[in-house]
């Protein structure tokens, strides 16, 4: 006779979304392929690759393109426990999804619900001591709770935001680490560029002020009659 616990596993796979073969294949996740361009992404999401924001233009471009699946008003969207993925592009090439599950369909799963679950999808899960890059309006890093991984990929759950919903960062390690150097150097010439930034952003809005109050001139002498 087959004991209860034995449907517990497919249970929370199910909830999670359809379950993968235990060889996972790490380097796609709802079609999205990591290296596939902006475009095509966009397309899958069913957005314009307008859409995507600019996060740093140099020495490299980096984008981000933000979508909800459950805005899909299917039988199937409203049951999915995704709420939004973030899809991050290293000079157009997709290189970290970052996965937020809607709080209400998690609500309840402890952190040993959601390592069994995401397990019958991608196999055996490590625990390592470790902090991964997510930013959000809390922190700009996150602890790693569980991690599924090969030689190209990673796949991490932590606790998002306010800890109230779990998320899933996944990133190609190659671009990802490419991303990280640039991100590094974007963030020095910002700070190196600042003041003069700050100097001419002054100048143009003292130059500005300059025009109106001209304009102004001209219409009230124009019109004044004492």
């Amino acid at each position: 006779m087959t004991s209860p616990g034995a449907f517990k596993l497919p249970l929370l796979c199910v909830a999670l979304g359809t379950c993968l073969l235990p060889a996972a294949d790490l380097s796609s996740y709802r079609g999205f392929q990591f290296g596939m361009n902006l475009s095509r992404a966009a397309e899958q999401a069913g957005m314009k690759p307008s859409e995507a924001k600019l996060e740093y233009q140099r020495p490299v471009m980096i984008q981000l393109l933000d979508f909800q699946p459950n805005l899909f008003h299917s039988a199937a969207a409203k049951g999915d426990p995704v709420s939004a993925i973030s899809l991050s592009f290293l000079d157009g090439e997709l290189f970290r999804m970052a996965v937020v599950y809607d709080r209400y369909k998690v609500e309840g799963m402890t952190t040993e619900d959601m390592i069994q679950a995401l397990s019958a999808s991608y196999g055996t899960a490590t625990r390592p001591k470790a902090e991964i890059a997510y930013h959000s309006y809390y922190a700009e890093s996150a602890p790693v709770i569980a991690r599924w991984e090969d030689s190209e990929y990673s796949y991490n759950l932590i606790r998002a935001e306010d800890r109230s919903t779990f998320a899933m960062v996944l990133y190609s390690k190659a671009l990802d680490a490419r991303a990280h150097t640039a991100i590094i150097e974007a963030a020095r010439l910002n700070a190196l560029e600042a003041p003069q930034r700050e100097a001419d952003r002054i100048s143009k809005q003292a130059e500005e002020n300059q025009l109106e109050q001209e304009k102004a001139r001209l219409a009230n002498k124009a019109s004044f009659r004492p």
